[in-house]
């Protein structure tokens, strides 16, 4: 009898011990979700992870699931040209956007910033993009989707010049980059920032957007760096969107979409 009531007894106490211990994990990680919201400040949620209210796109790939945005392109789905979902609440001019990211590893996206609207095309934009991709060839650069396409590798800062002669865009594009920018500065090897970021995993992207400076941050690792010169082509505002791309079925997931406006 003696036996039966040490084992009770010892199975009340490691029970209680677990319990404790999943207790003080879960305050961890709620002191940890705090820390996180108070570096956040002034920062505002502009995705609800409930709905799709704010945002406009395309159904068929655009969905709210598991309190993400998800794009996703299956075999039965696949695009003749990009699509985005387009927030509907400004055209952000100087801000700072933080969101977390996951994408497949033949996914292809992007977060497009001050750009316009191409009317002739349903949910389709041209304009700034902060690259992403699954195979992190491209994750970090800046991109100018339909315009004047590579602007900054991952790993340059560049200065694009301003050039009141161009008459033809297609004229200073080679090999899918634009011709007339100026790299001043690297910000390391473009693989070793490479290792920085996550496969199949979430990372947090941080732009940081103001007058002619544009910033791309991939897990506080500043990736790519812009002065646009160029007062012809370059826009100051516009609109805000995420895109999926044309290529095999992918799937991408945004959460915790957050912007903070700036003077």
């Amino acid at each position: 009898m003696k036996n039966i009531f040490y084992k009770g007894l010892l199975c009340i106490l490691l029970l209680c011990y677990f319990q404790s211990c999943k207790k003080k994990t879960e305050q961890l990680k709620s002191e940890e979700s705090t820390s996180i919201l108070k570096n956040d400040t002034n920062f505002t949620s502009i995705f609800d992870g409930k709905t799709l209210n704010n945002w406009k796109g395309d159904p068929t790939y655009w969905r709210v699931e598991n309190g993400c945005l998800v794009g996703e392109v299956t075999p039965e789905t696949i695009l003749k040209r990009n699509t985005f979902i387009i927030w509907q609440g400004d055209k952000p001019a100087n801000f700072e956007l933080k969101l977390e990211y996951k994408i497949s590893a033949t996914g292809n996206s992007g977060i497009n910033y001050r750009s316009e609207l191409i009317t002739e095309t349903p949910f389709a934009l041209r304009g700034y993009q902060a690259d992403i991709d699954g195979k992190n060839r491209y994750t970090g650069q800046n991109y100018e989707e339909k315009k004047r396409t590579t602007l900054a590798y991952r790993g340059e800062k560049v200065i694009l010049e301003n050039n009141n002669n161009i008459v033809d865009l297609k004229s200073n594009i080679k090999n899918n980059c634009w011709q007339i920018r100026d790299v001043v500065e690297s910000l390391g090897q473009s693989d070793s920032l490479k290792i920085n970021i996550k496969n199949n995993d979430w990372n947090q992207v941080h732009l940081i957007i103001k007058g002619n400076r544009l910033k791309h941050y991939v897990n506080d690792i500043l990736m790519s760096d812009v002065i646009d010169n160029d007062s012809i082509n370059r826009n100051l505002s516009g609109y805000l969107g995420v895109q999926v791309h044309t290529g095999p079925p992918m799937k991408v997931e945004y959460r915790n979409i957050k912007l903070k406006n700036l003077n």
